[in-house]
């Protein structure tokens, strides 16, 4: 499971006085405490996973903001939260590789993008970013 994963690395980053490290898993934890709290059951793995590619999308938006204002401290920052929110997730594919499972999903040249959609998303959960899903679907259609 890959919320006693996150508390394992959450002990160590306290035991080494990792600050950033320490506020990023504590964040993740209480994410998906909260989530499981809610359900009212263990998460599937699946559900972990979304929660982890919320937590990316957030800092990639925090990370955005700081990069118009100009603040190298904030980019520094954010991006290794980046780096640490991204050992959770499955190894994500490139866009290539999206393409050929999107063919084999039966994503054919036609289609609208809703159902193109319904497709992929199942397909490809927790294997890509979604812009990278949506830039696929959109050259495959």
């Amino acid at each position: 499971m890959l919320k006693t994963t996150v508390f394992e690395q959450l002990k160590t980053a306290m035991r080494e006085k990792d600050t950033l490290s320490k506020g990023v898993l504590t964040l993740l934890k209480s994410a998906l405490d909260s989530a499981e709290k809610e359900k009212g059951e263990a998460l599937t793995e699946q559900e972990e996973i979304a929660i982890v590619n919320r937590e990316v999308k957030q800092t990639n938006q925090s990370l955005d903001g700081a990069k118009q204002a100009q603040r190298e401290d904030l980019i520094e920052q954010e991006e290794k939260k980046l780096v640490l929110l991204k050992t959770f997730l499955p190894k994500q594919l490139s866009e290539d590789e999206v393409k050929a499972l999107l063919t084999e999903a039966g994503v054919t040249k036609g289609m609208n993008m809703g159902e193109a959609m319904k497709i992929a998303k199942p397909a490809l959960a927790g294997k890509t970013d979604g812009a990278t899903m949506s830039k696929a679907v959109k050259d495959l259609i």
